[in-house]
């Protein structure tokens, strides 16, 4: 069994929102096959507790526009730091990068097939300031 369409209609719509707000490292994993409870995890991380926020809030205002669909399920809003939206058929993780190096999630869902994204969801990495400082790399 694969990811149903919706599955992957919901994934390409969360995946090009949290692109849209610079969310990094965007990654759907097809999970049909190893678990019951949803088609498809979203994994996308961002420098900030209120990056991560925005990203969610993203997510959401686009799912509930393009897909009427609404969460059934958030957690981890007030800390900011990590927040799950479980649209039953996708579950979107939306995390702070320090989270994300610690928890490692790609580790325990890399022997499920990945999704293909559209080329314009991680095309924000070159539209993000440099962090070497205001000259930029070698200033």
């Amino acid at each position: 069994m694969t990811a149903s369409d919706r599955a992957a209609e919901l994934v390409r719509i969360a995946a090009e929102a949290a692109g849209d707000k610079l969310a990094d490292d965007i990654i759907a994993y097809d999970v049909s096959e190893q678990l019951v409870i949803t088609d498809a995890f979203v994994l996308c991380s961002a420098p900030s507790d209120r990056q991560v926020r925005a990203i969610v809030d993203e997510i959401e205002r686009r799912m509930r526009e393009d897909a009427e669909a609404k969460p059934v399920r958030r957690e981890g809003e007030r800390e900011g730091r990590w927040v799950l939206l479980d649209f039953l058929d996708v579950i979107v993780h939306v995390q702070h990068e320090e989270d994300r190096t610690f928890y490692a999630l790609e580790r325990l869902w890399k022997d499920c097939p990945v999704i293909e994204l559209p080329e314009s969801v991680n095309a924000h990495a070159g539209r993000r300031a440099p962090a070497t400082g205001p000259g930029g790399a070698g200033e």
